[in-house]
């Protein structure tokens, strides 16, 4: 697939997730074969008022190429300000995000809220687009609520105002997360813009990578909860959809050495303290599943020191011997 003139390999790229897939979580992912990564959301507003918060987030580095800045907001003059500065930074390109259901964001204009502003949302891209010499790509949910599924409206719109290519999760903002992922509006906007189409929403096994592809005919997709605590999901995506070979999940010995991992380079990148409370979530996504998950996730939310993840680790192993 091609975004503008950046060519991507593979299958399946790493979706943004505030709060989840921030740095070490897409060195890991790439490593494991995710074809990109995408910034965590960063506020346009923030930006312009020159937040060291926002700076940090839209700081690209080489082991999470290729990768895009993901911004968002309401007013066009401020998110095409803040595409400019996002691209000194040299990203492969920049995402607009339209999608995102948080009350924080779409209760001020940004991310979902756009769904119900198709005009603004125009402006929009087209600002941007003409900001910045980057492809600039948009992710969009099917509609704001079940009584305005304007996906494809969106989309047309999107691609006018100069978009490389679109993603689409497949739910309003309305039901964030909850229901099945609506294949059929992300095949509709498929087949109605020329530009490549990305498909989100529910792929948490190769078998659903294999059957988004094949009902919505998308030219890509995006993995977002299906890498929590699994970012060898793309390995195992990229083998079924490359040879037909179905890799299993890793052993629990070395699923806990990959989290031990992904926690330490969070330390090595952010404040020490700050990540291991963020470990906490991130233990808990990688012992899904597993015997004793339940007393395990508990001992996952008093985590509070590299010392406190070695002995859930131990205590996971333990576990295991004994069934």
């Amino acid at each position: 697939m091609n975004i503008g003139n950046l060519k991507v390999e593979g299958y399946a790229a790493l979706a943004p997730m505030a709060g989840v897939a921030d740095r070490a979580m897409r060195e890991l992912c790439r490593e494991y074969g995710a074809a990109f990564a995408v910034s965590e959301l960063v506020s346009s507003k923030g930006i312009s008022m020159g937040d060291r918060k926002s700076k940090i987030l839209m700081s690209v580095h080489e082991k999470e190429r290729p990768m895009a800045v993901q911004l968002f907001g309401s007013d066009p003059k401020i998110m095409a300000d803040a595409a400019r500065r996002a691209a000194e930074g040299n990203p492969d390109f920049i995402d607009i995000n339209m999608g995102c259901p948080a009350p924080k964001v779409a209760g001020n204009g940004g991310g979902s809220a756009l769904l119900k502003d198709p005009p603004l949302a125009e402006q929009i891209v087209k600002a941007v687009v003409e900001a910045v010499p980057l492809p600039v790509t948009v992710k969009i949910r099917s509609g704001w609520d079940e009584d305005s599924i304007n996906a494809v409206e969106m989309a047309k719109r999107c691609e006018s105002a100069g978009a490389a290519a679109i993603t689409v999760h497949g739910r309003t903002r309305k039901q964030m997360y909850a229901p099945p992922v609506d294949l059929d509006v992300i095949k509709a906007v498929k087949d109605a813009v020329k530009i490549p189409v990305i498909g989100n929403g529910d792929i948490l096994t190769p078998a659903d990578a294999a059957k988004m592809y094949e009902y919505t005919g998308c030219d890509f997709i995006m993995v977002g909860r299906g890498a929590m605590g699994a970012p060898w999901i793309f390995s195992q995506i990229n083998a079924y959809l490359g040879s037909e070979t179905v890799l299993p999940d890793p052993p629990l010995a070395k699923r806990l050495s990959v989290m031990l991992r992904q926690v330490e380079l969070m330390m090595e990148y952010k404040d020490p303290h700050n990540a291991i409370l963020e470990s906490r979530k991130h233990a808990a996504w990688y012992l899904k599943g597993i015997r004793g998950a339940a007393s395990l996730r508990k001992m996952c939310g008093e985590i509070n020191s590299m010392e406190d993840l070695h002995k859930l680790c131990s205590m996971a192993l333990e576990l295991q011997d004994n069934t």
